[in-house]
C-alpha cells in the first residue's frame, strides 16, 4: 500500500511511504543567506524533524541524495553532516553537482528511511 503523507504541495507530496518506508522529496534550506555550513544544519535539522513527526529518526535513514550547487563545499557540508549522523548509523549517500536550486539555495536533499 503506497500512501501519501502530508498535504500535497503543487507536484509532489513531500512524503509518500510504502511498506514501512518513507521516501522524502527535497528538503531545501530556510535561510539561504547562510553559507553551505549553515544551509547544511538547517537542511539537516529540518529532515530531523521531520523524520520525528513521521515516527522515525536519522538513525533510520537509508540513503540520501545531496544536490550541491558547488562540490567544492563538500568539506562545509561533511561538517555538518558528520554532527548529525552517529557513525554506527550513517546512511548510503551520493553528491551530485547542479547548476541551480534557486536564488541563493547551496544544496537540496532527499532521502529514504524507516520507520522505527
Amino acid at each position: 500500500m503506497i500512501k501519501r503523507i502530508l498535504p500535497y504541495e503543487g507536484l509532489l507530496h513531500e512524503v509518500v511511504e510504502h511498506n514501512g518506508v518513507l521516501y522524502i522529496g527535497g528538503v531545501v534550506p530556510e535561510d539561504t543567506s547562510l553559507d553551505m555550513s549553515g544551509q547544511a544544519n538547517d537542511v539537516l535539522r529540518q529532515l530531523a524533524q521531520l523524520l520525528k513527526t513521521l515516527g522515525s529518526d536519522l538513525a533510520n535513514v537509508l540513503q540520501v541524495t545531496i544536490y550541491m550547487t558547488d562540490l567544492k563545499e563538500k568539506a562545509e557540508f561533511n561538517t555538518a553532516w558528520k554532527a548529525r549522523f552517529a557513525e554506527a548509523h550513517l546512511p548510503a549517500r551520493a553528491a551530485i553537482g547542479v547548476a541551480d536550486l534557486g536564488p541563493g539555495v547551496k544544496l537540496e536533499m532527499t532521502a529514504i528511511a524507516a520507520r522505527h
